[in-house]
């Protein structure tokens, strides 16, 4: 059966709210949401991004991240530090760094369990196929 575009695509947006809803539960009992821990997860990355580097990364608009890294700052997860001009940059408190390493075993569990149909090497395809799928579109 051959595949057609929309029915990959439908499947790929499928995967996503799988792991989206799962994820959610999983880093629930750590009083995170998914764009708090990927936000974690992007400063451990990403130490000092600012404000509209983190927004990107996360999905988020400027001011709708702006809220997100106040609230994560008054729950001590995140550091907000004034850069050059009107910057703003962004670091892991201690707390931050514990809860995003809690938070990346209950990911990595979940993105085992949903991937474990597949060999290593099916993986590595998919991985492959994904890159050259998101490579073909400038937009990404």
């Amino acid at each position: 059966m051959k595949h057609q575009p929309a029915d990959v695509a439908l499947a790929v947006k499928r995967l996503q709210y799988r792991h989206h809803r799962a994820l959610s539960r999983a880093l629930a009992p750590l009083g995170l949401s998914l764009v708090q821990w990927d936000t974690l997860r992007h400063l451990h990355r990403n130490p000092d991004a600012s404000l509209h580097d983190l927004a990107v990364l996360t999905f988020q608009t400027d001011q709708s991240f702006g809220s997100l890294a106040t609230r994560m700052a008054d729950r001590g997860l995140i550091e907000r530090i004034p850069g050059p001009g009107r910057a703003v940059k962004h670091r892991l408190t201690a707390k931050g760094e514990e809860l995003r390493a809690e938070g990346q075993e209950a990911v990595d569990a979940v993105f085992k369990t949903s991937f474990d149909a597949l060999t290593p090497a099916k993986l590595d395809q998919l991985g492959t196929l994904l890159d050259t799928a998101l490579g073909a579109d400038p937009t990404a």
